[in-house]
């Protein structure tokens, strides 16, 4: 199956609406289902081979749970309303996000690295691009479906 076909699959799946709690599994089948299309999109556009794919894939799914991880810690320290912190608080989250932002450029540093072992400097260079591509491709069609601006997808995606 193409990437585009998996991507169409996974999209369909991923904007069905939650009707009830009855459903959440099948949330985690429509992530599934985005995660496979994501594999099937950046394996298409980096041109990996099968040996180069059996040795990135394992790198890249570490490097994504870290970041997702990262990102998570960074949601949980944003607020809607400052006003309810103290300035101390306040001036420890501003902290914790910049150290946190700071732990982002330094793994996609060490991942640069990490990554150009098993696949070329060019592949390297294109999976960030991929990636964004992807990104970008999700939200239009969520938001297409939706008749609207694009807003986050639901679950999110980087997750």
């Amino acid at each position: 199956m193409s990437y585009l076909k998996y991507l169409t699959l996974a999209l369909t799946l991923l904007i069905l609406p939650l009707a009830s709690e009855a459903q959440t599994g099948r949330r985690g089948e429509r992530l599934s289902q985005l995660e496979n299309a994501k594999i099937a999109y950046l394996t298409d556009k980096l041109a990996l081979t099968q040996d180069q794919a059996q040795r990135f894939w394992p790198v890249y799914n570490e490097y994504s749970d870290k970041r997702r991880d990262l990102n998570r810690r960074q949601r949980q320290l944003r607020t809607d309303n400052p006003d309810a912190l103290t300035d101390q608080q306040l001036r420890d989250n501003i902290r914790q996000v910049l150290a946190l932002r700071q732990q982002e450029v330094d793994l996609e540093k060490d991942y640069v690295e990490r990554f150009q072992k098993v696949i070329s400097l060019r592949q390297t260079a294109r999976l960030f691009i991929a990636e964004r591509q992807f990104t970008k491709e999700v939200l239009q069609r969520v938001a297409d479906r939706r008749g609207g601006r694009p807003g986050p997808p639901p679950g999110g995606l980087d997750e």
